[in-house]
């Protein structure tokens, strides 16, 4: 038997839902850094084996008064895992809180598709709090099992994804069994990108940004060796962040440049040649062109 279908991972920001799709999967498909709203988009991380695929989709976590049409396109990744999933991972930590009215708990309480409950972080709190917390879950969603986790620590993940995987019906093989993702390499590439722009910019700067990949060639360097040329814009939506971006006599893009090509070369196993352009497209976040050029459900 064969079994396969969607798990979809769901829950406020930064409790770790990308942290734990990583470990489940065991390769880096989502960022990770420490800021809340890292994940933007709907990422598919696959699982196979000879007689199972798990189809993981980490989603932004939800926005509960959203600012930007970008907030919208976000949550509407959200709601969109609500109606493929055939297992749903709820994911919350000892420090997160909901009120009684939150959209997301509402949509979870009319979910059809079973729910784990999966607690995270718990190697930040003590046993009894963890034990009032399940208490307290169960008591408010309908769920099927809880775990206890530290996804950072990979604590707890390898029985969760043995419950899931027993959790999951028969069923077909929907990607290729040597595919990890539905997302290109070029889609990556951006995200690294984004990623060293959240951890090396303050305040509302990160949030400003987004990137395009104008160019990804794979060439050759003048001794043979292959060689990835990529050329990438950075967008932000106002005039006052782009010399902030740029630094200095150019130092500060100059020290994002070069931790995102290393990063970048890690990601693709190859030497890059990587060269960062800073573009002002005011207001993108409330700009349906904008979104939809970078990848967002309007």
């Amino acid at each position: 038997m064969h079994r396969s279908g969607f798990v979809n991972i769901i829950g406020h920001p930064n409790v770790g839902k990308s942290t734990l799709m990583n470990q489940l999967v065991g390769e880096r498909m989502s960022i990770i850094t420490a800021k809340p709203q890292t994940t933007r988009h709907r990422i598919l991380g696959i699982l196979s084996g000879e007689d199972f695929q798990i189809v993981f989709s980490d989603t932004p976590g939800f926005i509960q008064a959203p600012a930007y049409k970008m907030h919208e396109a976000m949550n509407r990744f959200v709601y969109t895992s609500f109606e493929d999933a055939d297992l749903i991972l709820f994911v919350t930590d000892p420090s997160d809180t909901y009120s009684d009215n939150d959209p997301l708990l509402q949509r979870l309480c009319q979910a059809e598709a079973p729910i784990f409950l999966v607690i995270n972080k718990t190697d930040l709190a003590t046993p009894e709090q963890v034990e009032l917390l399940m208490a307290h879950w169960q008591m408010r969603l309908p769920v099927q099992r809880t775990f206890t986790i530290a996804a950072l620590r990979g604590q707890g993940t390898a029985e969760l994804l043995d419950a899931i995987l027993a959790a999951l019906p028969q069923g077909p093989v929907y990607f290729p069994k040597d595919q990890l993702t539905d997302r290109p390499e070029r889609f990556f590439v951006a995200e690294i990108i984004r990623e060293k722009i959240l951890e090396l910019y303050n305040q509302e700067v990160p949030y400003s940004c987004e990137v395009g990949i104008e160019s990804f060639k794979e060439t050759q360097n003048k001794d043979g060796q292959p060689l990835t040329r990529i050329q990438a814009e950075i967008y932000v939506a106002r005039k006052t962040h782009k010399p902030i971006l740029i630094g200095k006599d150019g130092e500060a893009i100059k020290k994002l440049g070069t931790e995102a090509r290393k990063a970048i070369e890690t990601f693709l196993d190859t030497k890059v040649f990587l060269e960062l352009h800073v573009k002002i497209r005011e207001n993108w976040r409330n700009d349906d062109n904008a979104l939809r050029r970078f990848g967002y459900q309007l």
